[in-house]
Formats: structure tokens, C-alpha cells, sequence
């Protein structure tokens, strides 16, 4: 059941890329246009996406265990460490330069255009490399929660 949801979540995901426009790198770089012809649509989209997902937190912490798992597993860091700026600063400068993400450019995959599937393969190349390297984080351990109290409880 739990690939059933990620196979329903990915498509969902992507079709909301689709529609959104965020699969078209110049509507990015569009918005990274600040000083120029500036396109504010991916400001709305990401809103609305902060929208979303800050409901979804919302009604997940309410309950005491997930629908298709035994326990939740939340993050146990919340610091701001140099291989979280590092990786970030890296991700922009790939967006800004480009115009796409790896969400999107997976998308775009399915075009089979040559400098999507450049950017797909350079993009498992360095997830490769960075997990040969052994620099890549541990995964989020599980964390109990405790079971929040529901509206119901007053």
C-alpha cells in the first residue's frame, strides 16, 4: 500500500508541476529575473505549496500514529550546519543557472530531450558520489511522538 501512495503522491506532484508551468525552465529563471522581465507565477506556486504542506503537518500531528506506518518518523535535527548550507548554496546556484530542480527535471524526463537527460544523469552521478563518498547524512531515525491531544479532548 505504501508504494500505492508514493505512485499516487509522485503523480500528483507532477502534475502539479505540469500545470503550474514549474516544468519550464524559463518560467523559473523568469522569476529569478528580479531586475528584468520578472514572472512572480512560481511565488504563488510556492505558496500555495507552503499552503498545503503546513495543512498537512497540521492534521499529521493530530494523530497518534500514520495511516500506513507504525510510527512517524520526524526529524530528530533542527541545526544549521555547513554540509546544510553547502548543499543549499549548491542547489541554487544549479536552479538559478538552469531553471530546474530535480522534481521537475524528472518530470521532464519523459520528453527524452538531451539536456534533461544531461542534468538527470549528472544529477545520480552526484548522488553517487556523494553517497560513495560516505559524506551523506543518516536517515531520520524513527521519533515517538507523543500522542497529541485530538480537539475532541477539549
Amino acid at each position: 500500500m505504501q508504494i500505492v501512495a508514493s505512485l499516487v503522491c509522485g503523480l500528483i506532484f507532477g502534475a502539479g508541476l505540469l500545470i503550474s508551468g514549474m516544468t519550464d525552465p524559463q518560467k523559473v529563471l523568469g522569476f529569478l529575473d528580479i531586475f528584468g522581465a520578472w514572472d512572480a507565477t512560481l511565488a504563488f506556486v510556492m505558496a500555495g505549496a507552503v499552503a498545503v504542506t503546513a495543512a498537512g503537518f497540521a492534521i499529521a500531528r493530530q494523530r497518534a500514529a500514520p495511516t500506513l506506518s507504525a510510527r512517524f518518523l520526524w526529524p530528530d535535527r533542527n541545526d544549521i550546519d555547513a554540509p546544510l548550507v553547502t548543499g543549499a548554496v549548491l542547489f541554487g546556484i544549479g536552479w538559478g543557472l538552469v531553471g530546474i530542480c530535480p522534481g521537475p527535471a524528472l518530470v521532464n524526463l519523459a520528453g527524452l530531450t538531451l539536456p534533461i537527460v544531461v542534468f538527470v544523469a549528472a544529477m545520480i552521478l552526484g548522488m553517487i558520489g556523494h553517497a560513495f563518498c560516505g559524506r551523506h547524512a543518516t536517515a531520520p531515525r524513527a521519533v515517538q511522538s507523543p500522542a497529541l491531544p485530538s480537539r475532541a479532548d477539549g
